[in-house]
């Protein structure tokens, strides 16, 4: 496809041959030909090659930042905002049985609109995992005076 594209592409300057097919034109012309399409064939080469240089450079960025998340090396801290006693332990201890580090439980005072796990930028994809595997559908960065090196979650409700 290169080599075609190559061919088609190179405009009609008065410097250029008529390139036939070599059954219909004499022997300059199956020479020509012959020329015409090792310099395709090579630009075709050239052209496989880059792609296939690009697709490992690819693989290899998409290799390197698609770590799994370890959930043992994160540190989550969840937080009660509603009205139902003893939820925030709760749901530490569904956390902390499929490997999240929760470091804390308690409650927390101030307006939360639904169940939320808020994350530092560096634990966004954490924080997606968590929040997949405590069922919960709002994740958002952190703000103060929440800590900048783990997860927390306030709780406004039972999870589903």
């Amino acid at each position: 496809m290169a080599g075609v594209a190559w061919v088609t592409t190179t405009g009609s300057g008065s410097d250029e041959e008529d390139i036939t097919p070599a059954a219909a034109g004499a022997s300059s012309s199956a020479t020509a030909s012959g020329t015409a399409k090792a310099k395709a064939s090579s630009s075709a080469d050239a052209s496989d090659d880059a792609s296939a240089s690009a697709t490992e450079s690819a693989t290899a960025t998409a290799t390197k930042t698609a770590k799994p998340v370890k959930r043992g090396q994160v540190y989550v801290e969840v937080y009660n905002n509603s009205s139902i006693s003893g939820l925030a332990s709760d749901v530490a201890a569904k956390a902390t049985a499929v490997g999240w580090n929760v470091v804390g439980a308690d409650n927390w005072y101030g307006s939360i609109p639904s169940n939320t796990v808020y994350y530092p930028a560096r634990l966004k994809r954490a924080a997606k995992l968590l929040a997949r595997d405590l069922g919960i559908s709002r994740v958002v960065p952190a703000s103060d005076p929440m800590k900048m090196d783990r997860l927390t979650v306030i709780l406004t409700g039972a999870l589903s």
